[in-house]
């Protein structure tokens, strides 16, 4: 399992324009915060980019999938592009965005602008000295220790997975860079800016990969992937450079005698080991993978990619477009507020996952051979990638709705709640594997993964009911049955309706996309009509969520 994590944006703000990380005497303004954005709107907008960038992430996939299969030097990739992935996630973007955002978001709600930029001079000039240097020792011991999360492979592949690691590494400073842009930004309160770079990102990548179809050789066109990953990581940086102006000025320094620098690097403690062991048990899935066989590694990669899918278009949106919000409502100890919209984001959740989830598990085969089956790609990958989507998408909707809860936490200052849960997540995952990946083979990887995510979700679900004084459990159990029972309609409608036409249209490309779509659409319709019928309120803020895009 891997993926590239990235923050989404905000942006705008009434500031004169001014170049950024340029130093300035100016004096600490003191001024009132301006009122926060309709998160309606900002979610909408968000989830319509995010759906964009997903289909473009899928393009991607499809065109990979199509050159390179299941077998030989792609499953090297998928090692190699997961370990800078995984010490991105534990010293750049993520944690760093995850620690920022509520420091600055508290500066900017005291009224403390100036030192708010003060902050992210500092965090700047830091991360370029830091990481600048960790990317540059990764490089240069890449053979010593990438061999280590290659257990399994061939000794071809295992020197192709350093070769390719080097290429990549490069992309935890952007990425670090990235998210402290993409922090302010988000703080200002508006997602349509950064929430274009993950489009930018794979449409890069997918003209790379279009390149070296051309004027590469078969054995070298998988280093045009990794050259590809690394260009669409620094056009993502060059992206947001123009949107900063204004924002500034950004004196660049070391922070020393800034009290909020320190409080940045001694949350990200908790906030790195919470975010970073996600992707460690990625590492932990490989390991098992690469024991159980060689295409298995590269089968529940692309069968991730599929279950990720929904969960990027409509958790991470709500998740993302509701953290400073609850950010906000946390410096002002409105405790109410957070509760209110903890609980509305969650049931937004299962209205959007739970129907999504039932989809994929009941079609999978067909989902996956429509999306990935030509070229190397072929009847024996699809069975391995569709066994192991269905034991993926069992925790799917949990898995989202715990991005919510970890932001909570980390909108709270008390991030070391999410990292007890993802350390125990660790050692359950690890465990699991061990004890599943003989017997069930590949599938049993990310059933494994399922499992830990409907631990983790109920740990922190108790967790954070003691932390704001209670959930409404009554409601979102209630939410919860409603969403399953209308998906429930919905598997059943879609399973009929592929059976009926599949068998008409056959299995030709254009048939496919004919019989899944008409399944989805026909699913859908049973779903809302099923919802409607159950007076669900989540559909009445659906139906809000497409106005506020008008």
């Amino acid at each position: 399992m891997s993926s590239v994590g990235r923050p989404a944006a905000y942006g705008t703000t009434d500031e004169p324009e001014g170049e950024p990380f340029m130093s300035s005497t100016a004096a600490n303004e003191v001024r009132t915060p301006p009122a926060p954005p309709r998160s309606g709107r900002s979610a909408a907008v968000f989830a319509l980019w995010t759906a964009l960038s997903r289909v473009a992430g899928l393009a991607r996939e499809i065109l990979a999938a199509a050159m390179f299969g299941t077998q030989g030097n792609i499953n090297a990739f998928v090692i190699a592009f997961n370990v800078p992935n995984v010490i991105r996630s534990l010293v750049a973007d993520s944690a760093l965005s995850a620690a920022v955002i509520p420091i600055y978001t508290d500066l900017i709600e005291q009224g403390r602008k100036r030192d708010a930029q003060r902050l992210i001079g500092a965090l700047i000039g830091l991360v370029t000295m830091i990481l600048g240097a960790l990317t540059l020792v990764a490089i240069v011991f890449a053979p010593v220790f990438m061999p280590f999360f290659s257990l399994g492979l061939s000794p071809a592949l295992k020197a192709e997975s350093i070769h390719l690691a080097q290429i990549m590494f490069p992309i935890i400073l952007l990425l670090a860079l990235t998210g402290l842009l993409a922090a302010v930004l988000q703080a200002a309160g508006e997602f349509g800016v950064t929430g274009f770079i993950p489009v930018l990102w794979n449409v890069v990548i997918i003209i790379c990969l279009a390149i070296g179809e051309v004027v590469l050789p078969p054995g070298a066109r998988v280093t045009g992937y990794a050259v590809g990953i690394l260009l669409g990581t620094v056009a993502q940086l060059l992206w947001l450079l123009p949107y900063m102006r204004g924002r500034g000025p950004f004196t660049l320094s070391f922070g020393r005698g800034f009290p909020e620098v320190r409080k940045v690097f001694v949350m990200m403690l908790p906030v790195t080991l919470g975010l970073g062991l996600i992707n460690i048990n990625a590492s932990v899935d490989n390991i098992f993978a690469g024991l159980v066989s060689d295409d298995a590694v590269s089968s529940i990669d692309k069968a991730f990619r599929l279950y990720i899918l929904p969960q990027g278009i409509f958790s991470v949106a709500i998740s993302t477009v509701l953290f400073p919000a609850i950010a906000r409502m946390a410096s002002r100890n409105d405790m109410d507020g957070v509760r209110n919209t903890v609980t509305s984001g969650l049931r937004q959740i299962f209205f959007m996952l739970l129907p999504a989830s039932v989809f994929l598990i009941v079609l999978a085969e067909p989902i996956t051979r429509l999306v990935y089956q030509r070229g190397a790609f072929n009847a024996v990958s699809t069975s391995l990638t569709s066994q192991a989507l269905v034991t993926y998408t069992l925790g799917l909707v949990f898995n989202g709705a715990s991005l919510l809860l970890i932001r909570s936490f980390f909108s709270l200052q008390e991030s070391w709640v999410a990292t007890k849960v993802a350390v125990c997540g660790l050692v359950l995952n690890a465990v699991g594997d061990l004890l599943l990946f003989r017997p069930l083979g590949a599938p049993g990887i990310p059933l494994s993964t399922s499992i830990v995510s409907v631990v983790a979700f109920f740990l922190l679900m108790v967790a954070l009911r003691r932390r704001i004084g209670g959930l409404p459990n009554g409601q979102l159990i209630r939410s919860f049955v409603q969403c399953a029972v209308s998906a429930l309609v919905l598997g059943i409608m879609a399973w009929a309706t592929y059976r009926v036409i599949d068998p008409v249209v056959g299995r030709a490309l254009i048939s496919q996309m004919i019989s899944v779509s008409s399944a989805a659409a026909v699913g859908s319709v049973g779903y809302l009509a099923t919802a409607h019928a159950l007076r669900m309120s989540e559909l009445s803020q659906l139906t809000r969520l497409v106005r506020a895009l008008r």
